[in-house]
């Protein structure tokens, strides 16, 4: 069973609660909320409730298939080396330029409303301001790749602070909407029907943002180098953060479709929670909706952070980009060129971003092109689980289920959105997306000719894997119950 563990990046950092963590701040629920309601109302109306249900069961698919793989290859890759593996390396290296390109757009993506929320609190005037936001944004975005650059055990820590008080909040708020009297909408079960959807396309287009929704628990495998028995616990903490997010956004969908009209929903834009806020508690419900998502916009640029620098590390080391990013910095054990090089393309993007326009427009256009690129990187790891198990899926009834129907029916979902949306999307949207991913053909020519190993690989066999690890479970099990060098853990 193959382990990358000990090859630079410092190993059981982290522990089962660490990971937890990280997988809920990783889909970043206020975040995700606040950006993408009003253009998933845009997308499905009333049926967003729908969207996000119809979403999570294929995504179950795709968390079961990340924990499979992580079991039987621990890498800070993840997809990129399990596509990689079982698939075909082309595949498998367009699988890791899918999340580097979505990770960095996000870095705007994700900055620009921080730095809104930022000025939103001094003064509500500025919060429009798109130059002035994305340079508000920079200075979170480089606050947050200090702390990356600082270690695992640093990155947790300020985690368990900055989504403790986020899930306070909405949790909060969460109970305090199901007590509220008033309502512009009642409430109605066809909400997670189908009767919503404008068709094939539009359920598509409803399902791609729903993808973004939940990106981000993956974290946990991008974490796995660096997390104590990480071929249970990744796979672990991204059922259950999956599950966490799943309950916060169907509540929050649901009062949003409860409380506000389809005019308030739609001028609000990226401003909906606060405007749910202000519905619910007058006066203070606003600012404490914009603080939870403030904490929770830092806390996913951080997750983000990790999961590009990580796969970059991972091809840096292979050799399948620039050696050089697979360098560790001596004291933090953390990819410190990979983290200066994301940090220089951000900032150029940043740049582009101020001079672009409309925030609300730079939103949408970045959500669709990520979600995008989701369903083409989770789409290809829901394959790969069904090839690497495929010669254990007949062993039991579970086998089959678990390990075969339920990864590969969320594949097909993934896939059917990525195909089917591609008429939905604006141009810039497209350009960003397929643009992005095609530009990766590239350095994946170049390394290939370069002879890289990674073009080689050793096939991933689970059955052969599994065989092979069992003679070492004791002795790792004593490893496991003797290491002291967590933050944290149950």
């Amino acid at each position: 069973m193959r382990t990358t563990t000990g090859r630079g990046l410092q190993p059981n950092v982290l522990g089962t609660f660490d990971t937890i963590v990280m997988a809920v701040a990783g889909s970043a629920p206020a975040y995700s909320l606040a950006a993408t309601t009003a253009v998933l109302f845009g997308a499905v109306g009333l049926a967003g409730p729908a969207a996000l249900l119809y979403c999570a069961i294929p995504m179950l698919g795709i968390v079961l298939a990340y924990a499979r793989l992580g079991r039987i290859d621990v890498n800070a890759g993840a997809g990129y080396s399990w596509v990689g593996r079982t698939l075909h390396p082309f595949l498998g290296f367009l699988s890791g330029w899918a999340l580097v390109v979505s990770a960095t757009v996000f870095m705007v993506a994700g900055s620009l409303p921080a730095g809104a929320l930022t000025l939103s609190l001094v003064d509500p005037d500025l919060a429009d301001n798109t130059p002035l936001a994305a340079a508000v944004g920079a200075g979170w975005f480089l606050v947050m790749l200090l702390v990356v650059l600082g270690g695992a055990r640093l990155t947790v820590r300020a985690q368990l602070i900055m989504s403790g008080v986020e899930m306070l909040i909405l949790l909060a708020f969460v109970l305090a909407a199901l007590l509220h009297r008033g309502h512009a909408t009642a409430f109605d079960w066809s909400w997670f029907g189908f009767g919503h959807f404008d068709g094939p396309a539009g359920f598509a287009s409803g399902a791609l943002i729903a993808a973004f929704y939940y990106w981000g628990w993956d974290v946990t495998s991008n974490l796995s180098e660096e997390t104590r028995d990480s071929r249970r616990t990744a796979g672990l903490a991204a059922l259950v953060g999956v599950g966490v997010v799943f309950l916060v956004f169907e509540a929050f969908t649901v009062a949003v479709n409860v409380l506000l009209t389809s005019g308030q929903i739609q001028s609000a834009g990226a401003n909906v929670l606060a405007v749910l806020g202000q519905e619910i508690w007058p006066g203070v419900g606003g600012k404490l909706l914009v603080v939870a998502v403030l904490l929770s916009t830092v806390a996913t640029l951080e997750t983000t952070l990790i999961q590009v620098t990580r796969s970059l590390f991972a091809m840096g080391r292979d050799r399948t980009m620039p050696a050089a990013l697979g360098s560790v910095h001596r004291r933090w054990n953390t990819p410190w060129v990979a983290i200066a090089a994301v940090g220089g393309a951000a900032l150029l993007m940043f740049g582009a971003a101020a001079a672009a326009g409309s925030m609300g427009r730079i939103l949408s256009d970045a959500v669709s092109a990520i979600g995008l690129l989701i369903a083409f990187y989770y789409g290809l790891a829901g394959i790969a689980a069904v090839v690497a198990y495929r010669g254990m899926l007949l062993n039991s009834v579970r086998n089959f289920l678990v390990g075969g129907v339920w990864p590969l029916l969320g594949s097909a979902f993934m896939l059917w959105a990525f195909v089917e949306s591609l008429g939905e999307l604006s141009t810039t949207s497209r350009v960003i997306g397929l643009g992005g991913l095609l530009v990766g053909v590239v350095p994946m020519l170049v390394y290939w000719r370069a002879g890289s190993a990674y073009y080689r690989p050793a096939r991933l066999d689970a059955a052969r894997a599994l065989a092979a690890a069992e003679p070492f479970a004791p002795s790792t099990a004593r490893a496991r119950r003797t290491d002291e060098s967590l933050a944290t853990d149950f």
